[in-house]
């Protein structure tokens, strides 16, 4: 049966908006999110703002991306699962695209490169992750149980630097917030304007969980390198909270420790992707593009984007049917907030291992990220001038 017109301009205009706020959100997921706020709530008014509230709300609830999830949701409400595809397109096309040839270019040719624009771009990650640092914890860890909380797991992190770790920081936290955490009030909300069947729901949730199990066991008895890196991003992407920046340690551990990916190529990327709009999770194909063994180059950096990104999709079907009864829980805001601050800790523990010990070597390294942090805080600059500027031609300057 042929396609209506009026459902495939539906998806064109859906990728032109999400194409658009690919190439202009710059600032990282909190920043991402005012830009959705403002382009569905205030202009085109698709979504209520209490239902913008709850998509947040359930996409930060869940493992991965936050911002591509919510841009997901809302191509589901507006055009079904193909408009969730063309959506999640638009948004990180891209800088995904850029990652990849920025990749092509630092892994085959970086000694052309000057040494220390690549180190530059690792010292101003400092400023940038210590920037998410602080303004995490200022939201999510109001209060001395939370800051608690926030520093027991970065000391855990620290300590058993391993990326199953990662999972009981995130496990532990969720047990500890009932304990300790009050949730907020129930206020009054309205109804979510996505319909998704608890079957198709139930379906989602069995195949990420089948994949997340199956995978493991795949690559154990077939070792193959594709499938390998399909395991690992596939888990990050199952297993990482707070998105974002809370993604580097979980990376780092899966590419830097079996030798794919070389741990300074590693944060120079980091420090690149700093200065691209959209999601932070297009790292994913920068790291794919720049493996040290096959399959690697484009094909690399498709794998592993696909890869991260999958568990996303799965986990926005499947719990959104479930979303309306679990988001009045009590119980599961407690734990929410617990998780929060235990991602707070996680952070704070990345920029510790790696990211400090590989970018500040020596008193100048320290006064680049100061530089590069006061322009963030205080003059408010965007980030990918300061990484620009700051990173590359400081970093540069300072050989």
């Amino acid at each position: 049966m042929p396609r209506s017109p009026v459902v495939d301009r539906r998806l064109w205009s859906l990728f032109a908006i999400f194409l658009k706020l690919g190439l202009t959100s710059f600032g990282g997921p909190i920043a991402h999110l005012a830009y959705f706020h403002d382009e569905f709530v205030t202009r085109r008014q698709w979504l209520t703002a209490r239902s913008y509230a709850d998509v947040v709300a359930l996409c930060q609830f869940l493992p991965g991306p936050a911002s591509s999830q919510v841009g997901i949701a809302i191509g589901l409400s507006r055009a079904g699962f193909r408009g969730a595809l063309v959506a999640w397109a638009g948004f990180t096309l891209p800088s995904a695209l850029a990652m990849i040839l920025f990749a092509l270019g630092i892994a085959h040719h970086h000694t052309a490169l000057p040494p220390g624009v690549l180190h530059g771009l690792k010292v101003v990650a400092v400023a940038v992750i210590t920037q998410a640092v602080w303004g995490m914890a200022r939201t999510l860890c109001p209060d001395m149980p939370r800051i608690t909380l926030m520093v027991s797991m970065a000391c855990v992190a620290l300590v058993v630097p391993t990326a199953w770790s990662q999972l009981g920081v995130i496990i532990a936290s969720a047990v500890l917030g009932v304990l300790l955490c009050k949730p907020p009030l129930n206020v009054e909300r309205d109804s979510l304007p996505l319909s998704v069947s608890r079957r198709t729901g139930a379906l989602s949730l069995g195949l990420f969980a089948v994949l997340l199990a199956g995978l493991p066991l795949l690559a154990k008895f077939y070792p193959n390198p594709t499938l390998l890196m399909i395991d690992a991003f596939y888990r990050v992407g199952s297993l990482v909270f707070g998105g974002g920046h809370v993604v580097l340690p979980l990376l780092q551990a899966e590419v830097v420790p079996p030798g794919w990916v070389n741990n300074d190529i590693f944060l120079a990327g980091y420090g690149a992707a700093q200065a691209l709009p959209g999601p932070l999770f297009t790292f994913s194909a920068f790291l794919g593009a720049a493996m040290n063994t096959p399959p690697s180059g484009a094909p690399g950096g498709v794998i592993c984007l696909l890869a991260i990104f999958t568990p996303s999709f799965l986990l926005v079907t499947g719990v959104l049917p479930y979303w309306e009864q679990l988001r009045r829980s009590p119980r599961m805001q407690a734990a929410l907030c617990g998780i929060n601050a235990g991602v707070v800790g996680l952070l704070l523990a990345a920029l510790y291992q790696p990211v400090w010990t590989s970018a500040i070597r020596a008193p100048q390294d320290f006064a680049l990220a100061l530089c590069a942090l006061v322009a963030l805080m205080f003059w408010k600059l965007p980030p990918w001038l300061v990484v620009l500027t700051v990173g590359a031609v400081g970093g540069w300057l300072s050989v």
